[in-house]
């Protein structure tokens, strides 16, 4: 709609024919070929009476809020009285009824054109102005209402309401820039209670809906201003945005693509879609370096597509999490395990980036965390397989509670017997309480406790029975024969030796076990031990 005299009398004529085509057999009876001729015709069938009865029928619809039937009837008062500035008035008021702003606007310009004194066409201008989503123009109107009228009510309310639209659109650009969609969206609402039919305003806040990450609403305020009008291509790109950010790629080129149809120079739609295609491309780059098994280029990879595109959360949740699993191959577990963190961060139902960081979790022997992250895993998605995997993370949180063997010898979990016996006799010696006989209490007793702890540990790891068990998870006190004797363990096993002993254990006994009496050890070439009972 050109806002000009010329293209609105084109209008005029096309829109007048048309409901002249439609008027009663009653009132006006011709054969086709009249009916033809009339339509021909441009020029009006001048009787003010006849368009005086029609503007009375269409006040009367209007009352009834029949708005199509009185716009129709007061362009057939228009049609039998063109100059007539009250008709286009009247129209104009029926048309923003039904929400068609643009021809309302086009009205009430003509009446004020025909009238400048028509006070109502410039409020209803003022009116269409603000609903077309420009209240610096609409405040113009409000303006020149004031101007003739200094004190009328209705304009001065409703420019105070515009000026409130100015400071919230205002705020709208400025959390825009700071990217805080949620209270662009709020002020949106502020601007929309003054002029709920804005489709500029309504499409903004589609698109800062779908910034803010409430996609069901903005998907939901797409369809509805798409079914209003299907060439929306600001409308198109918020419902683009929405499938991009929710990592629907296949989706969001198909409405990038549509809005580019209906608008070649839509600007936003060409820069989205071309990151979403760079986007896409990174992503399938690190995957296939991760295959032919470069892992640090597959991480460097990650690493780049991450920066394309920072409010893409559901995209780089999976980045962060495909990032995770590569550091865990090059053996950075910390780095890792924050980059699973991130995933959950950004997308709390992100099943796989709990699983993945359980795991991480575990091989970095934190059991509680594991398991907390996979009771959440369960909670999500009740599977066999996740309940499966929550007892064995229970189980290993079990194990993870008790007495480390392994590390009380100073051994490999995976240390044979050998390697045992020579981890036992390195702790026995370095913690035996009469290497420590001239220390503090406190160091005494320390030493004393670790000294039962490597005979404790040795008790079982030696036994294959024992140590199969152990390994398996089972209690301590489910092991059998942990009642053990520190001193008589230590003479078993180094009884059968000679040459070095240690003198002067000292008085009493450990545990449950008998006293010790005295002892000597001796020196049979330097660097050789042996201990003498």
């Amino acid at each position: 709609w050109a806002l000009n005299e010329e293209s609105f009398w084109n209008f005029l004529q096309i829109y007048v024919r048309g409901c002249v085509r439609s008027a009663s057999a009653g009132e006006r009876k011709m054969s086709g070929e009249e009916e033809q001729m009339e339509c021909d015709s441009s020029s009006p069938e001048l009787d003010p009476g006849l368009a005086e009865h029609y503007k009375q029928q269409g006040n009367e619809a209007y009352r009834s809020g029949e708005y199509q039937e009185a716009e129709e009837l007061y362009s057939r008062a228009i049609f039998h009285s063109p100059n007539c500035a009250a008709y286009y008035g009247n129209r104009s008021a029926a048309l923003l009824m039904q929400e068609n702003y643009k021809a309302a606007l086009e009205d009430s310009i003509k009446c004020v054109k025909l009238d400048e004194s028509f006070t109502k066409g410039y409020l209803r201008a003022a009116k269409c102005y603000l609903m077309l989503g420009n209240p610096g123009l609409a405040t113009d109107y409000y303006a020149k209402v004031l101007e003739a009228e200094p004190r009328n009510r209705q304009a001065l309310e409703e420019l105070e309401a515009v000026r409130k639209v100015q400071r919230f659109l205002e705020l709208t650009r400025r959390e825009s820039e700071k990217q805080d969609y949620r209270a662009a969206v709020f002020y949106l609402d502020r601007c929309l209670d003054a002029a709920p039919g804005c489709v500029q305003w309504r499409t903004m806040k589609a698109e800062a809906l779908a910034l803010a990450k409430k996609y069901d609403d903005a998907h939901s305020l797409c369809n509805d201003l798409l079914r209003l009008d299907r060439t929306n291509a600001d409308a198109m790109y918020a419902k683009a945005i929405c499938f991009y950010y929710q990592d629907v790629p296949e989706k969001a080129t198909q409405f990038f693509q549509q809005a580019l149809r209906v608008a070649p120079d839509h600007r936003k739609s060409r820069q989205a879609i071309k990151k979403s295609k760079l986007l896409l491309a990174k992503k399938e780059e690190g995957n296939a370096a991760f295959k032919r098994g470069s892992l640090q280029e597959a991480f460097d990879i990650y690493s780049e597509a991450l920066q394309i595109d920072p409010l893409n959360t559901f995209t780089n949740s999976k980045l962060y999490c495909n990032r995770a699993l590569v550091g865990s191959k090059l053996g950075n577990l910390e780095t890792a395990i924050g980059d699973c963190t991130r995933a959950v961060e950004l997308d709390p139902g992100y099943v796989r980036a709990y699983q993945r960081r359980a795991k991480l979790y575990q091989d970095n022997d934190q059991h509680e965390e594991a398991v907390r992250d996979l009771e959440k895993v369960m909670k999500m998605e009740r599977t066999r397989e996740n309940q499966d995997a929550l007892k064995e993370g229970k189980r290993l949180l079990k194990i993870s509670k008790r007495k480390d063997y392994y590390r009380i010898l100073g051994v490999a979990k995976d240390a044979n017997q050998d390697d045992i016996k020579k981890g036992y006799r390195k702790a026995a010696l370095r913690h035996h309480p009469d290497r420590h006989a001239t220390a503090d209490q406190a160091t005494k007793e320390a030493e004393e406790k670790i000294f039962k702890e490597v005979s404790e540990a040795y008790c079982v790891l030696s036994d294959v029975r024992k140590k199969n068990r152990y390994d398996n998870g089972y209690d301590l006190d489910e092991l059998g024969g942990m009642d053990i004797d520190p001193t008589n363990l230590f003479a078993t096993f180094f009884g059968g030796a000679g040459g070095m002993g240690f003198s002067s254990f000292g008085g009493g006994g450990f545990g449950g076990g008998g006293g010790r009496g005295s002892h000597y050890f001796t020196t049979s070439a330097p660097g050789e031990f042996t201990f003498q009972f």
